[in-house]
């Protein structure tokens, strides 16, 4: 009866030694798919902090040359067509608006999805797990 004790507290601390390693396994893993998840959330405000500075200062002096170079043929045209170059650019800038809004929607919609490396990591980790159990 005593051999019969013994050996059910070996297996139940078999049991119980094989649960808390499980648990720190994942615990560890949880932490290590948590770094990850920051170091590309920092990466990702980072990267859209620059491109939004770069697209401001761009979009800047992209205006500021349309601006100059519409002056610049409506003053060219002021004495003969002044109306017909001012119809002229105004249509132009219209185009341009049009073109860059498709761009803009086309640049979106290709854009890969935010969190793909951990949500990978994250999937090779399930597929892992449910292979052990």
């Amino acid at each position: 009866m005593s051999a019969d004790l013994g050996e059910e507290r070996s297996t139940a601390a078999g049991l119980l030694d094989s649960v808390s390693r499980l648990s720190g396994t994942v615990l560890g893993i949880v932490h290590t798919r948590l770094e990850l998840l920051r170091t590309e959330l920092q990466e990702e405000v980072h990267h859209t902090a620059k491109l939004a500075i770069w697209a401001f200062i761009a979009a800047f002096a992209g205006l500021m040359t349309l601006f100059l170079a519409a002056l610049t043929v409506i003053f060219v045209f002021w004495d003969t067509h002044r109306i017909a170059a001012s119809i002229g650019m105004v249509l132009l800038f219209a185009l341009i608006a049009i073109g860059a809004a498709f761009a803009a929607q086309h640049k979106f919609k290709t854009k890969p999805p935010m969190l793909d490396a951990t949500l990978a990591e994250l999937a090779k980790d399930r597929d892992q797990l449910r292979a052990r159990l």
